[in-house]
Formats: C-alpha cells, structure tokens, sequence
C-alpha cells in the first residue's frame, strides 16, 4: 500500500457521459438536479469572487468549516441552509441572491 499513489478521476465531459449512460446512475443524478445547479450556482460565485472558504468565511463573520459545511450540505440533504445564509453568502461574494421557480 506504501507504493500507492492517489489517482484523482477527472470529472470531465467524458467522465459524466459515461456515469450518467448507467440508467440507475441517471435516475439518481435527474432525482438531484435541483440541489447539483443550487451547488454549481455558489460555487461559481465563489470562483468568479476569486476567494477561498476561508475569505468567503471571513466576510459572513463565521468559519471556514461552516461555509465547507454550508457548501456541501446543498447536496447532501443532511441540512438545508437558511434564506438569510444563502443571502449572506451571496453578498460575501459581491452577489446578490436571487430565487427562481421554473
């Protein structure tokens, strides 16, 4: 095990194609859509804010841990992040948040 190297997969175009031709893998992936595009929207905010957790953390007057947790809780289903977090949130990263139904 010590000659082992960790082998990240990337998770390109290609990768998605071929997880997402699985019809259970499909069923599973349609049943999260909401939550993946709520995820992909804060992330990219984040990223277009050029900031880390920690800036981001630093701006909402919490820690980093809680806006790791507030990251990953949009997919988990474990907890589901307030209005005015998500508000928050949004303002730390020169947004604002807007809620949409389709």
């Amino acid at each position: 095990m010590q000659n082992e190297r960790f082998n990240p997969v990337a998770h390109d175009d290609a990768f998605v194609a071929q997880m997402l031709s699985d019809v259970e893998t499909k069923h599973a992936y349609d049943e999260l859509e909401e939550e993946y595009v709520a995820l992909h929207a804060v992330l990219r905010a984040r990223r277009e804010a050029g900031l880390t957790q920690s800036e981001i953390a630093q701006r909402m007057g919490t820690t980093t841990s809680a806006v790791s947790r507030l990251e990953s809780s949009l997919i988990s289903q474990k907890h589901s992040p307030s209005f005015s977090t998500l508000k928050k949130y949004a303002h730390a990263c020169g947004k604002k948040l807007v809620i949409s139904l389709a």
